[in-house]
């Protein structure tokens, strides 16, 4: 069973951190990806946007995967379906960063179990530009 921090815990992880990378960030603005992120950037968050078929979204140099990012990340944000998962947890699992959130709609136990026996605090279907909207 996936059980989240509770809407305070998030609040408190969101206050704490700075830099969020999106996987599957879209450069397209109508996608929810992008204007999720968009609204994060204008909140004062930097957007690391991982996806290996854009070069750039909202001004910011894209990365194809996880591992080609190159400073301290706060918060994996994941705009995938939810099979995709247990793929990109153990990715994460390889990068120094302690907060996997997946976006409204994305959930996987298989992914969530994985992160939860390696100490890390995970977020699933549940979209972070509202929990950081109700949580100002």
């Amino acid at each position: 069973m996936i059980n989240n921090p509770t809407r305070e815990e998030m609040g408190q992880l969101l206050k704490n951190s700075k830099t969020i990378a999106v996987i599957g960030l879209s450069d397209n603005p109508n996608r929810t990806s992008y204007m999720v992120s968009e609204a994060m950037q204008q909140a004062g968050y930097k957007i690391i946007p991982v996806n290996p078929v854009v070069d750039e979204v909202l001004g910011e140099k894209a990365v194809a995967s996880l591992k080609d990012i190159q400073e301290p990340v706060d918060i994996v944000n994941v705009f995938r379906r939810s099979e995709y998962l247990p793929e990109i947890a153990r990715e994460f699992a390889e990068i120094n960063c302690d907060i996997f959130w997946a976006q409204l709609g994305v959930a996987n136990e298989e992914a969530y179990r994985f992160l939860k026996e390696k100490g890390k605090t995970v977020i699933m279907d549940r979209c972070i530009k509202v929990e950081h909207a109700l949580t100002k």
